[in-house]
């Protein structure tokens, strides 16, 4: 807000001293005395001085003030300096330095809303942490955070630090130096500084820093807080153009030239400009009378504000704005908004100013509608704008709207012109015969109109400063919401038979007070809460104010004595708790979009956040208790009405905080409260559309349709801690916990939450510093075995942990809970998870040590395992064979049952993959025959080509034959032949050739007994059908692979034909055989050249 090199904004009004009679002489004004060199600002009593400065308590100055110090601060806060001067024809000049004295600001308050974003004011939580926007206007962000760099701090800092130097008042004008001490890369450096003020506000700014910013540097900071607290060593003088009247020509023109001499670099031509104007008859200058004077205050026109830089302004809301979806600029831009508030809550008009450059920029920033076609992420700030504005398509209320109906309120009505003006407006002729009484039975006065506007018009008040008018409507609007509540419920009761036949009801809300853009609920808590706040130290002046601006002080709610409009007993604190409760208990419906969506919960969430707070006392949960029946009584009138609109907001969020509130009190309320709450009605598919034919005068009918509930996933966490909070307080309560698990089986729909609500009931149930609850371990496990079944047919990342957790809970359960899990398998897990997961972990050794079962509970669990894995094979023979297999394995019958099954299976239902498994396990057992036997069933199945030479099951087929190599001729002779057949790839074959011609069959038998015998020979069966087929596959191989050969592969096919050429060798004809087929190749694909020399050159 500083300008470097410019002076202060020149005087508006021109200044020509009248009033002087024919009899005084030049230099000497008439009832006045003449000026001295100068005096310095102390008034008559230095004491008195600093006790209407705010820097003595009140109560505590050593002498009253003088009248005219009394009356010279008046008027300098409310006259211009111009209109005394015309009032007044004779002005003694004690008065007019008086009058000069006081007309500089006096709060430092005022001072530091002008050089930071936060002062500290009523909610902290508007301007988190304060900010100050960087050097050259850009917003930084590590600034913010650092509240020693607001340029308010940093002014303190310079003062403290003796920095401010020169200090001298003429008129309204205040100037002085400020040294910026040298810094590591920095040298010192001299600001000069100037400030022009009038009737107590800071009218224009001048420092040499060139800072450019909305708010004062911390030069000016340091000038005027200099200026604040220590009036009695600045030096005051009258304006100067009094000093200048007082002058003969001879003493004027020896100034002149002076003053031309020490600053002629810069005056000279100007005042060689000025004197030729002055020298010509006609020139404008002499045309007018007086001259200007920037020291001699304000005219009678000037407007009376604070210096805002609008330029600043409008650039910093151009930068945030740039700067799309960043996170700081929309901190920045609250902390904007939140300046406005304000300024406007002390009465500045800067705030309406600078809400309107805000709003300018924002409108006139053509990025906006661009995001909005294109999608792009904006910050929440920017697309609740634009989502309120755009007014195009929506048929309910937008910004627009709002602004228009803003433009028709007024603030006549005698009716609210009375609440606002008077504690005392009563009326005690009582006739409950219309809706819309202007006063209740007490003879209190109501203040029927649409709430949210009604509040707003609370707010307003508050915003601009006045707190005791924003109260008493805040009252009267409270007692009215009371007194609809009582209706509504007495509404309920005469019709409570016919609604609850029906089941269905079209009354709702369609405008929530939680989460409306004008926050209703939250002005009315706020303003009340203001009322009952009690400061753990006072202040004394704005001295204190900077001392202990910036420090987080505890604040205490007392029940402050009794309002007028209040119930015996009552007070500001129970009755902004009450309404607290009434707007969130508030039936009302799911709004549309996003956004709005998102805001209801925060809202919500930040308005039980503030009543957390308040310690609850008798009186608090009496408000507790009595809102919280009504819910529960008030039918579709409140939240937690026995029937209630489909597509209502739920109340999990608020009934846990009901429920917590409550418990220590009325444990019966407090369930009952909670388990209400605990539906989620939109969710319920059999839930009856609702009833259109006769809806209420104060509801909206809502189409009937699936709403669009965004937050969807929000809602279902909340309710599943609301239903956790109610599992952890209801330990021990056998009952109680039986309610809460038929509540939470009733009315939860996912299976993750109702899994999250197992695992918390297991943790509370298990705590180690107490013995296991085993009521609550029944719920935890009812619960899990609620999630087995809801995704026994759904796909789950999770599944396979739900399942091992269960079997876990079921562990701590006992044994009787691990047999009926698995006798009842089929409706709770997938054959694989009985096998492998479920009836592997009964059967460790670990859950046997863990339970101390003995050998008749062990051999019980055994048994139900071993017709869990046989059932589980018949079903799923594929994975569970195998694990059937290895359970059963201790009983004879089980285990040739489970085996007779993969036998079954083997044709149609297990892959050759395992199959070999199996069989493997069955040799690894002592099975050589029976792994022989599924080996060869294995190979069924199998089909290996020419080119699958690294294909997996490589290693199998080589297992099965050499099994049965070692299990004699015979069986070898019985694999061959299933081997040909399925395997086509000819270095698999070779290889297989090879370790059947090292050893003789039978040399490792049955029961380890070593046969001998001679080596098969290659021109029998069944190695002679083996070598046919392997030198077969080489020849095929070799064709297929020269129809599509690149020259890069040629090397590798000439060592391909190597190793077949050693298989052929190995019949007693192989050297012909194989020159025969060289010649072949040579013949067939001689167009190959350079392939054809090189299978010369190796083969001839």
């Amino acid at each position: 807000m500083a300008e470097r090199g410019q002076p202060p904004t020149p005087a508006k009004r021109l200044c020509c001293r009248s009033g002087y009679g024919s009899g005084c002489r030049p230099g000497q004004r008439a009832g006045g005395a003449g000026l001295g060199s100068g005096a310095l600002c102390a008034g008559p009593s230095s004491a008195a001085a600093a006790a209407a400065l705010g820097l003595l308590p009140l109560g505590k100055t050593q002498s009253p003030e003088s009248l005219l110090d009394i009356a010279a601060r008046k008027v300098a806060e409310k006259w211009p300096f111009q209109r005394v001067e015309e009032r007044f024809e004779r002005i003694p000049e004690p008065v007019q330095r008086r009058i000069v004295y006081w007309s500089f600001p006096r709060s430092e308050r005022e001072i530091c809303m002008y050089s930071s974003f936060n002062t500290g004011a009523e909610d902290p939580t508007a301007a988190p942490g304060g900010a100050a926007a960087a050097p050259g206007g850009a917003a930084d962000t590590a600034a913010a955070a650092d509240e020693n760099r607001l340029p308010f701090r940093r002014g303190i800092a310079l003062l403290d630090g003796g920095c401010v130097d020169n200090v001298l008042q003429v008129g309204f004008h205040l100037s002085g130096t400020v040294t910026e001490p040298a810094m590591q890369s920095e040298p010192e450096t001299v600001c000069n500084v100037a400030i022009s003020f009038d009737r107590c506000k800071i009218t224009s700014v001048t420092c040499s820093c060139g800072n450019k910013d909305i708010f004062y540097c911390a030069h000016v900071v340091a000038l005027s807080l200099y200026r604040i607290r220590k009036p009695d060593q600045v030096k005051l003088h009258l304006p100067i153009s009094e000093t200048l009247f007082q002058m003969n020509r001879d003493q004027l023109q020896k100034f002149v030239q002076y003053l031309i001499t020490v600053h002629h670099t810069e005056v000279l031509p100007t005042a060689q400009k000025l004197a030729d104007e002055i020298l010509s008859q006609n020139s404008e200058i002499n045309q007018v009378h007086g001259a200007p004077d920037p020291t001699a205050g304000a005219s009678i026109d000037d407007e009376n504000c604070w210096h805002l830089d609008e330029e600043q302004v409008q650039e910093q809301v151009k930068l945030f704005l740039s700067q799309g979806g960043y996170h700081g600029s929309g901190k920045q831009l609250n902390l904007l908004f939140a300046k406005v508030r304000e300024m406007l809550k002390m009465r500045d008009s800067n705030g309406a100013r600078m809400l309107t450059l805000i709003t300018e920029q924002f409108m006139a920033d053509p990025r906006l509608a661009l995001w909005r076609q294109q999608g792009t992420a904006m910050t929440d700030k920017y697309r609740q704008l634009w989502d309120e504005l755009d007014s195009s398509n929506r048929p309910h209320r937008t910004v627009f709207t709002r602004a228009i109906e803003a433009c028709d309120l007024h603030w006549q009505d005698s009716h609210l012109q009375h609440i606002i003006s008077s504690d005392l407006y009563t009326n005690y002729c009582y006739h409950d015969d219309t809706e819309n009484l202007l006063f209740d039975s007490h003879g209190w006065p109501l203040w029927h109109e649409h709430v949210p506007t009604a509040c707003a018009r609370v707010d307003a008040l508050r915003s601009h400063g006045y707190p005791r008018e924003a109260l008493r409507l805040a009252i009267a609007i409270v007692n009215t919401l009371r007194r609809q509540q009582q209706k509504q419920l007495e509404m309920f009761r005469s019709q409570k038979k016919e609604l609850l036949h029906r089941g269905v009801t079209s009354i709702t809300n369609l405008e929530g007070w939680v989460g409306h853009p004008l926050d209703p609920i939250g002005t009315l808590f706020s303003s009340l809460m203001e009322a009952c706040r009690v400061d753990d130290e006072s202040f004394h002046g704005f001295s204190d104010f900077t001392e202990n601006m910036g420090q987080c002080k505890s604040l205490e709610y007392q029940h402050l004595p009794a309002h007028k409009f209040l119930e015996e007993g009552e007070s500001y604190l129970t009755l902004a708790v009450e309404v607290a409760l009434i707007g969130l208990g508030q039936q009302r419906i799911m709004p549309d979009g996003l956004y709005a969506q998102e805001k209801v919960c925060r809202n919500e969430e930040q308005l039980i956040s503030k009543l957390q707070e308040i310690e609850l006392d008798d009186t608090l949960v009496k408000i507790f208790r009595k809102q919280a029946v009504f819910l529960l009584e008030a039918g579709p009138y409140g939240g937690l009405g026995e029937v209630i609109h489909r597509e209502s907001v739920p109340m999990h969020t608020f009934a846990k905080y009901l429920f917590t509130s409550l418990l220590p009190h009325d444990a019966e309320l407090a369930y009952k409260t909670a388990l209400r709450a605990m539906r989620l009605l939109v969710l319920e598919s059999t839930a009856p559309s609702a009833d259109m034919s006769r809806p209420h005068h104060i509801a909206s009918v809502v189409p009937n349709r699936y709403p669009r509930w965004f937050t969807l996933s929000h809602i279902e966490s909340q309710q599943c801690e609301l239903a956790s909070t109610m599992l952890t307080a209801a330990k021990g309560d056998v009952r109680r916990l039986e309610t809460v698990l038929e509540s939470i089986q009733k009315n939860i729909h996912s299976s993750s939450h109702i899994f999250k609500l197992a695992q918390d009931a297991f943790k509370i149930a298990t705590l180690m510093d107490s013995l296991p609850d085993i009521t609550l371990l029944k719920v935890s496990l009812e619960l899990g075995l609620q999630v087995m079944r809801m995704t026994l047919s759904t796909l789950n990342w999770r599944r396979r942990e739900m399942v091992r957790w269960l079997v876990t809970c079921a562990t701590e359960v006992g044994v009787y809970a691990l047999d009926s899990i698995m006798q009842n398998w089929f409706t709770l897990f997938t054959p694989t998870e009985a096998t492998s997961i479920v009836a592997t972990t009964v059967m460790s050794n670990s859950t046997i040590v863990r339970l101390h079962l003995d050998c008749h509970q062990q051999e019980k669990l055994a048994g139900s395992a071993r017709t869990l894995a046989l059932q589980c094979a018949m079903k799923d023979p594929q994975n569970c064979a195998l694990s059937a297999l290895t359970l059963c394995e201790k009983d004879h019958i089980a285990f040739e049952t489970a085996y007779q099954i993969v036998l079954d299976a083997a044709t149609t239902g297990v892959s050759y993959s395992q199959l070999f498994t199996i069989a493997r396990y069955m040799e690894h057992r002592g099975y050589p025959m029976r792994a022989y036997k599924l080996a060869t069933l294995a190979m069924t199945h199998l089909n290996l080509s020419y080119n699958q030479d690294t294909h997996p099951a490589i290693n199998d087929v080589l297992w099965a034959c050499a099994l049965s190599h070692s299990l004699g001729k015979n069986e070898l002779a019985a694999i061959i032949p299933l081997v040909v057949k399925s395997v086509k790839c000819a270095t698999v074959l070779s290889d297989i050739l090879r370790r059947c011609t090292l050893t003789t069959p039978g040399m490792v038998g049955l029961h380890g007994r070593r046969n001998s015998g001679k080596l098969m020979s290659l021109d029998k069966a069944p190695l002679r059908q083996l070598l046919d087929a392997t030198i077969g596959a080489y020849i095929n191989t070799t064709h297929s692979r020269l129809t599509h050969i690149s020259p890069r592969h040629y090397s590798e096919f000439i060592e391909f034909l190597s190793k077949a050429r050693e298989t052929f060798l190995m019949a007693h004809d192989g050297h012909i055989q194989f020159t025969q087929f060289i010649d072949n190749l040579k013949q067939i694909y001689k167009g190959k050249k350079k392939l054809m020399m090189l299978v010369r050159e190796r083969f001839g």
